[in-house]
């Protein structure tokens, strides 16, 4: 039998509560974060990729898996794949009618996500958080904080290694009365915000707090409010970047800005 993997245990935390909605935005965070494997037709060529289409109800899905022995479990033999993350899969198939079958019949998280699931899950990742100027004024520990969110951020910022030196999170008021949850990243790396800002805002959506203000705003380590915010805040750890590796050929699908084309 296969391991439990993250996307099973989320699967079945969601389906033992279906009526749980951070539970199931947890389902799909996983999903757009993780690696699968979608099965092909043919070697991928020159980033053109021909899935092997499930049709199922008058609909079509492609079929991907959380690992590759999954994906030869349900082939049942040597067969050609792409690794892709699924926020990239999400972004490739939007718009097209085409759903994703996840693990058919190899794993507990089986799962079937239709076509307008798949454009909902694409729209939910490309929500960008809007630009805001305001002066803080007071500093405190962070308050209006869920386990779930603490925990999401915390997991989201993991994926962030080598981007920043370290990251404290306070509660925040500004000049002009308004208050929130604020997020200090300490030396990002130049060219790196936007990366972090998108880390730290899908955290928030896929906690499903609603109504919170939650502000990110990058800071040099000589900053005098560092002083305030350390004292106050709560330190986020971010892990060491590991020593690179030999470089290998990229697999399709692996730069966000030039996605593999569907045939």
């Amino acid at each position: 039998m296969n391991p439990s993997t993250p996307l099973d245990r989320a699967h079945a935390l969601m389906e033992g509560k279906p009526d749980n909605t951070q539970l199931r935005l947890r389902f799909f965070e996983r999903l757009a974060d993780c690696e699968l494997f979608m099965l092909l037709t043919e070697e991928a060529k020159n980033d053109n990729l021909l899935p092997d289409f499930l049709s199922y109800e008058e609909a079509q899905f492609v079929l991907v898996f959380d690992s590759e022995e999954r994906l030869s479990q349900f082939s049942g033999q040597v067969s050609p794949y792409a690794a892709i993350s699924g926020r990239i899969i999400a972004n490739m198939l939007a718009g097209q009618g085409i759903g994703i079958a996840l693990n058919l019949d190899v794993a507990p998280s089986s799962f079937l996500l239709p076509a307008e699931g798949v454009d909902w899950l694409d729209n939910l990742i490309r929500q960008t958080p809007d630009e805001l100027q305001a002066k803080p004024v007071v500093f405190s520990p962070p308050s209006d904080l869920s386990t779930d969110l603490l925990e999401a951020l915390d997991q989201k910022l993991k994926t962030t290694c080598g981007l920043a030196k370290e990251v404290w999170l306070s509660s925040v008021e500004y000049e002009d009365g308004h208050k929130g949850l604020f997020l200090a990243v300490i030396d990002a790396r130049p060219g790196s915000e936007g990366a972090l800002v998108k880390a730290a805002h899908e955290a928030v959506t896929f906690s499903a707090e609603e109504n919170l203000q939650f502000d990110v705003a990058f800071l040099n380590k000589t900053d005098k409010s560092l002083d305030i915010i350390s004292r106050q805040g709560l330190r986020i750890e971010l892990p060491e970047p590991e020593v690179p590796k030999t470089v290998v050929p990229q697999m399709p699908g692996g730069d966000p800005d030039k996605p593999p084309k569907l045939h």
